[in-house]
């Protein structure tokens, strides 16, 4: 329904049902209506056309309205200073707007928001001679809410903030022994600090000797960035500071090197891995360094009963009866559901495993940035140990593949500790398994538009013993859970009795062969090192 500009307006379309605001009748009659919206000679417009015989088109300039919602399938359009054909007068209106389901809600507010934005470029004076639109937005806007990366920006843009950041040693330290260990591939080099903060990379990249750092910072956290580099007269002549997104700024030259520390929980939370990616296509040269590399998410059943208990007690609450005189029982359910919808973020001990880990690969230097909207990854284990399996735990590890040395930054639980912790997706209705059972399934992530991922877990446990060869399905468990709204258990690894004929450590150690010949295939997919 989208036509080139120049050629045909520029509309998009939604079904709706509408109703008008009124003083004398403020629930009038639903109809059913075909909203459009659509650029039109005298600016960004709302149409909605009736599709009933007597009812008329009813237009909204985008230009003065304003939209709200009311419930997640409801919404009002109110418009200011309208003028009516028979009264000159100006005067506000309102029409109701009622969506099937919530997802045509979202899709509509997304829409209002990028139109109402058409219209205040094209009442500036920001139409092409060829009818084409100035670009009023980025990728990132696109992509995101404005409140979400409002809030996101904000966070970041506070001192306190960048000092936790700061104050992970494992995590600051893995980055100062990357780049210091891998001086030459910085001397003389061009250097991208994406999403920069405190600026305290690009610090450490003109310290081995970096011939320029571009800082590119888009929250507050950029001003705190020229004063820190500022502070550091022997390095700030080859840092500049660069407010704004790696989506929207231009640089005057192309980059040798990109760093950054685009991690998010479970590498993915955030979204900043997409920035990364773009910054890539937009600034790297063909044979660059990205610091890091690869990054790789890794997964293992466990089992805790522990961890189990304490997140189904959390809904014991509403299972009251008589709470002021009121039965809560009727949203037990519902609450029950809703805490085995949060992961688990906080450190575990590594002995809760119950079978080696799997990791699934992200290679920043030849990812699409749309393969990182949704990612799936089948999960096959076989258990070691007789146990209830109670969810899937995961972690995340980059490696820097300098020309030098190859370091790697992990999460793994039995490592320091980080400020990324650990992950764990509970199952609500936990499986049992057999030593040597299969445990099969898959996790999938979708991008969603607060900047974080919708998990889908399922588990299943394979038919074990004899007549397994014909194969099927024992049992199944399955969850959704939001990455955006973890919960917190920050605590330190619990003292778990062993009794059990299990060596985690050996598990998760048994990957270091793999990770090395990852290693090998990197170098030798990086051909030559730059030249100076």
């Amino acid at each position: 329904m989208e036509a080139h500009l120049g050629q045909k307006n520029k509309q998009e379309e939604f079904r709706v049902s509408i109703s008008k605001l009124s003083a004398s009748s403020p629930d009038g009659p639903c109809l059913p209506a075909l909203a459009r919206f659509s650029i039109e000679p005298q600016g960004a417009q709302l149409r909605f056309h009736q599709e009933s015989e007597s009812g008329d088109d009813i237009l909204i300039d985008l230009g003065t309205a304003q939209l709200f919602k009311l419930s997640p399938v409801e919404s009002v359009c109110i418009e200011e200073n309208c003028s009516s054909s028979k009264d000159e007068k100006s005067y506000s209106r309102g029409i109701t707007i009622r969506f099937k389901v919530e997802d045509e809600s979202r899709a509509f507010h997304r829409a209002f928001e990028h139109w109402n934005t058409e219209a205040v470029q094209v009442s500036s004076g920001g139409r092409l001679e060829n009818g084409k639109l100035l670009a009023c937005k980025s990728k990132f806007d696109d992509k995101i809410e404005a409140s979400s990366a409002k809030m996101y920006f904000h966070y970041y843009g506070q001192l306190l903030h960048q000092q936790n950041m700061l104050q992970d040693y494992v995590r600051t330290g893995t980055y100062y022994a990357a780049v210091v260990e891998n001086r030459a591939d910085f001397i003389g080099r061009v250097v991208v600090d994406v999403g920069a903060g405190s600026g305290i990379l690009s610090l450490f990249a003109a310290q081995v000797g970096a011939k320029h750092v571009y800082a590119v910072e888009a929250s507050e956290m950029a001003e705190y960035a020229r004063r820190l580099i500022a502070g550091n007269p022997s390095l700030a002549q080859r840092i500049t500071v660069i407010k704004g997104k790696v989506e929207e700024v231009e640089l005057p030259e192309k980059a040798d090197i990109l760093i950054s520390e685009p991690m998010g929980t479970l590498l993915v939370n955030e979204r900043m891995l997409e920035s990364y990616v773009i910054a890539r296509d937009r600034f790297l040269h063909p044979s660059g360094k990205m610091f890091p590399t690869i990054g790789r998410i890794h997964m293992a059943p466990f089992s805790d009963e522990y961890l189990y208990v304490e997140v189904a007690n959390k809904a014991l609450f509403w299972q009251q009866q008589n709470y002021y005189g009121v039965d809560l029982t009727p949203l037990y359910g519902s609450a029950f559901q809703g805490y085995f919808s949060q992961p688990v973020v906080d450190a575990f001990d590594p002995r809760l495993l119950v079978a080696p880990p799997i990791f699934h690969t992200i290679d920043f230097t030849s990812v699409k940035e749309e393969e990182l909207y949704e990612i799936e990854i089948p999960l096959s284990f076989i258990a070691s140990v007789g146990t209830r399996v109670h969810g899937l735990a995961c972690w995340f590890d980059v490696l820097f593949n300098g020309s030098s040395v190859q370091r790697w930054l992990t999460t793994a639980p039995g490592a320091p500790t980080t400020h990324w912790y650990q992950l764990r997706c509970v199952l609500s209705q936990p499986i049992y398994v057999m030593a040597g059972q299969e445990i099969t399934g898959r996790l999938r992530m979708v991008a969603h538009n607060a900047q974080s991922y919708t998990m889908h877990l399922t588990m299943s446990a394979k038919m074990w013993g004899a007549g397994a060869e014909q194969g099927g399905i024992l049992q199944t468990s399955s969850c959704k859970l939001d990455l955006k709204e973890p919960y917190y258990r920050m605590s330190q690894p619990q003292t778990y009795a062993w009794t059990q004929d299990q060596q985690p450590q050996q598990l998760i150690q048994s990957q270091d062969a793999v990770g090395s010949g990852l290693v090998q295939q990197l170098s030798q997919n990086s051909g030559a090192s730059l030249p100076r």
